[in-house]
């Protein structure tokens, strides 16, 4: 076959133009009017007006104690030692008598709103003003792989899409040149890939992970004058992906497979650009409590997804996560303290800097874990705290949501739920309300059925909607 060389880029471009995905960014700039209906990604209409643009989403893997954080219960810091006796224990059904543990932190209320906080988060306690803490939460399982897979896709038991990925499925992106869906974690939580995965949704909205450190993302660069060649080589591939993907109509994965070579060549320009802090001012730095070059820690995640969010990422996850340790503190709960000193700042800085700059107003900003602690364990000099499901607390900021209040309350020793049960289904149902997304219509076919986020479940927590 023998091509015939084209008077100019722009008819080169233009006669390869027909059933194009792999750069309708370029073509658009080019012709003025390229559509985007091909385009897996393109920005979509809501159900109805949202109050969020966007979500950064904070993820404390592990399970945080909510009662030595989020939760104060002074019947727990009288009772402390006290038998009592439980019909479940890490997973096992049966009767059990366990031993009231005292929250190792104290706790004072903060800002006008009075919230109470723990001195576990300093930083974040100045902010409560502006949170709507959820004390109510609940989740189906003990484990952590389990959990953690509910608290992102809503299944606890089969892999499902994150909620970054229909958060994707359901808006687009606002910039072409980044991936809608971004997840930030310097190792791998449980649940490995699935917390970000797109499962039967269409590949272009799987997460992008982003590792921490010198290379964010492997391989990206900016592109150079001489570089442009790539661009030229991989537009001559332009009539080969058309006259491939018209003999195979409707395979979502090829479609997938190029949008992905789009959004990689455009990521040669931005994504190493939303990774360079050196603009950002000293001021700035100090807010977050990140050194000028640092390129790791929570500090730079949490700068990281606000220059993506600016930049409009969708969806933005930010995984706090060590290579050897998390918030599963079984053996001495006295581990929360250097994990809290390593978020707690950075989410305050976060929280702050999203107001100073007008963006909390149409950013959601969601803190999270898969579960809570238990008040009790099986000794009565235990230093730790198992897993506990039953009820933990969960927080929302910003765009919808009413802030400075809590919402839903646990009994005296927080074991369990005591009013306004928020399910981590009602969690995802609130998510999407607040980005315009009914719950009940953000639905996709997959074997046989309609799939969505909150399986046949979920109510959105309307009284702490703004």
């Amino acid at each position: 076959m023998t091509f015939e060389q084209p008077q100019s880029r722009r008819a080169m471009l233009r006669s390869m133009v027909t059933g194009s995905l792999l750069f309708p960014a370029i073509l658009n700039s080019l012709e003025g009017n390229a559509s985007a209906s091909n385009d897996p990604l393109a920005a979509k209409k809501p159900h109805f007006q949202p109050k969020a643009k966007n979500v950064i989403f904070l993820f404390m893997s592990g399970g945080v104690s909510h009662v030595d954080s989020w939760d104060y219960k002074p019947n727990l810091f009288r009772d402390a030692g006290k038998t009592i006796s439980v019909n479940e224990f890490q997973g096992r059904k049966g009767n059990f008598n366990m031993f009231l543990k005292r929250p190792q932190w104290d706790f004072a209320q903060h800002g006008e709103c009075g919230t109470e906080v723990s001195t576990l988060f300093p930083h974040m306690a100045k902010m409560v003003d502006d949170l709507c803490v959820i004390r109510s939460m609940k989740s189906d399982h003990t484990n952590h792989y389990e959990a953690t897979l509910g608290i992102h896709t809503g299944s606890f038991t089969f892999a499902r899409p994150s909620i970054g990925s229909w958060v994707s499925y359901g808006l687009g992106t606002e910039n072409k040149n980044l991936p809608s869906f971004v997840v930030i974690a310097p190792f791998t939580p449980y649940a490995g890939g699935q917390v970000w995965g797109n499962d039967f949704l269409p590949g272009s909205h799987q997460g992008t992970l982003v590792v921490p450190g010198a290379e964010p993302v492997a391989n990206i660069r900016r592109r150079t004058a001489t570089e442009q060649r790539q661009a030229r080589e991989l537009e001559l591939l332009q009539e080969i992906n058309a006259q491939h993907m018209a003999s195979r109509p409707g395979d979502d994965d090829l479609v997938a497979r190029t949008r992905t070579y789009e959004t990689a060549f455009g990521m040669q320009m931005e994504m190493p650009e939303a990774f360079d802090f050196s603009k950002e001012s000293q001021e700035t730095l100090d807010l977050y409590g990140l050194q000028a070059g640092s390129t790791s820690g929570f500090a730079w995640q949490c700068l990281a997804a606000r220059r993506l969010v600016e930049r409009g990422v969708r969806f933005v996850e930010l995984i706090d996560v060590g290579s050897s340790n998390n918030w599963d503190a079984h053996g001495d709960m006295m581990t929360h303290t250097p994990l809290a000193k390593n978020v707690d700042q950075a989410i305050a800085g976060l929280l702050q800097d999203l107001k100073n700059r007008g963006m909390l107003d149409d950013t959601l900003v969601v803190w999270t874990t898969e579960f809570g602690r238990t008040p009790f364990n099986s000794a009565a000099n235990a230093a730790g705290r198992e897993h506990h499901h039953w009820v933990f607390s969960s927080w929302l900021a910003g765009a919808g949501v009413k802030p400075g209040m809590t919402y839903g309350t646990s009994d005296e020793y927080g074991i369990d739920v005591a009013e306004n049960k928020v399910h981590v289904h009602d969690f995802h149902a609130t998510i999407l309300h607040l980005l315009g997304l009914d719950h009940e219509r953000l639905t996709f076919r997959h074997s046989g059925r309609d799939y969505r986020l909150t399986d046949i479940f979920g109510n959105v927590i309307k009284p702490i909607l703004s």
